[in-house]
């Protein structure tokens, strides 16, 4: 269990226990803790090992055994899998494969890369008939096991880690299934409605802010859509804009990162928008910035400021503003390539759903235009999609924005 981390509606743990049944075995949940994942720090640790807590607790509670190891599961599974004497059935099953994260999987959604989401709509939307059902409940388990766990000594787990102490866990998140579907069903009740036509104004509340549950699966997608859709009758134009954010796009990022396996950097991008880049590259920019600087939140710019304070803070930006943020980014640094690192770095450092698919397309699309077309040529950006101060005020009100994070103008000092 490392994708995703949760019980009930869980295609991969329900297809091991109809497994463990058909072959009259007990059934074995584990996972294994790294000491540090990328830019992973504190923040991200303590959600995912709170929500795990929860899933040991319901595993118990079905008969199911939870097991936490300690490192990378290519050192400390074949132990575990021989002290136990785990036989055939990891042997016998190890070539199939069940995605329990995406509601089509990607390899069945298509088998190359998609250059947008035009090109993977159709797609997706044609199989979500067969693949979008209810979930059947996991059972409590008829079959006990003779090799018991331990349980999980949390404490000692989290001191195990190796990751940046001084991110710390933010208040607005409660980690965990249950606390993800009250969030769901919150969403459906008070925000829905005014999703398809305020989602993009940072200054409403409208999002279901349901992805840092996504992102470490305690939740599901397939859920999110299915309780969503109960709503079609009454608020239509927000339930498509929803499967469209949840389903469509959500897929075509995985869809990115599994067939792209330079999902992270320069080489990823389309011919056009690597070539614009370069032709661009030594263009004069406006300010430029370290990351240093822009990690303080102190750049001229006060709404991008505030953006990052919100990142820094509350683990999350508002999607809209992420673009801009990103942007920004691109424009103010010495090169995309710095950039690029940059707008990853901080997404994955700060952000509750960094490290994930949708957060690298994000930078992606944002950077080098991928799912993108090309745009009417200026400075810096060549033909990538520009985006600037005066559009944010034509959409949103910025002052509003602004005085809620206490982003400052600072002022510009050239570096030497």
């Amino acid at each position: 269990m490392s994708r995703d981390q949760r019980v009930q509606d869980n295609w991969a743990l329900l297809f091991a226990q109809r497994l463990a049944l058909k072959n009259k075995v007990s059934l074995h949940v584990v996972f294994c803790l790294v000491p540090k994942f990328l830019d992973a720090t504190i923040r991200h640790f303590h959600f995912m090992l709170r929500g795990l807590e929860e899933v040991e607790k319901e595993c118990k509670d079905l008969n199911i055994e939870f097991h936490l190891l300690l490192g990378e599961a290519k050192d400390v599974l074949p132990t575990f899998i021989k002290e136990h004497k785990i036989g055939g059935l990891v042997t016998d099953f190890s070539p199939l494969r069940v995605d329990a994260h995406n509601i089509v999987p990607c390899w069945i959604t298509s088998d190359k890369q998609e250059y947008s989401a035009r090109t993977i709509r159709k797609k997706i939307h044609d199989k979500l008939p067969k693949f979008l059902t209810k979930f059947p409940p996991v059972a409590k388990h008829r079959y006990t096991s003779k090799y018991k766990s331990k349980g999980v000594d949390w404490v000692e787990a989290e001191k195990s880690l190796e990751v940046d102490q001084t991110v710390k866990p933010v208040d607005w998140a409660t980690p965990g299934t249950r606390a993800g579907l009250d969030l769901l069903n919150e969403f459906c009740l008070k925000r829905l409605r005014k999703f398809a036509e305020s989602r993009n104004d940072p200054t409403i509340n409208a999002l279901s802010n349901l992805s840092p549950w996504l992102h470490f699966g305690q939740i599901s997608a397939q859920r999110c859509v299915l309780e969503v859709k109960r709503y079609n009758k009454q608020l239509s134009k927000s339930v498509e804009a929803y499967v469209e954010e949840a389903v469509v796009r959500r897929e075509l990022s995985d869809n990115y990162c599994f067939y792209q396996k330079n999902y992270d950097n320069l080489d990823g991008a389309y011919e056009w928008a690597r070539k614009t880049l370069e032709d661009h590259r030594n263009d004069k920019r406006p300010y430029i910035y370290t990351r240093e600087t822009l990690e303080e939140g102190k750049t001229h710019d006060e709404l991008w400021n505030s953006a990052q304070i919100q990142l820094v803070t509350e683990g999350k930006m508002h999607g809209f503003l992420r673009m801009y943020w990103a942007k920004k980014i691109l424009e103010w640094m010495k090169s995309p390539d710095d950039s690029l690192a940059t707008a990853i770095y901080l997404n994955d450092k700060y952000s509750l759903d960094g490290r994930d698919p949708n957060g690298y397309v994000g930078c992606m699309w944002s950077i080098c235009g991928i799912h993108d077309q090309g745009w009417g040529e200026r400075q810096v950006f060549g033909k990538i999609r520009y985006m600037n101060y005066d559009g944010c005020k034509r959409k949103f009100k910025i002052n509003a924005y602004v005085a809620r994070y206490g982003g400052k103008q600072h002022r510009y000092i050239p570096p030497v």
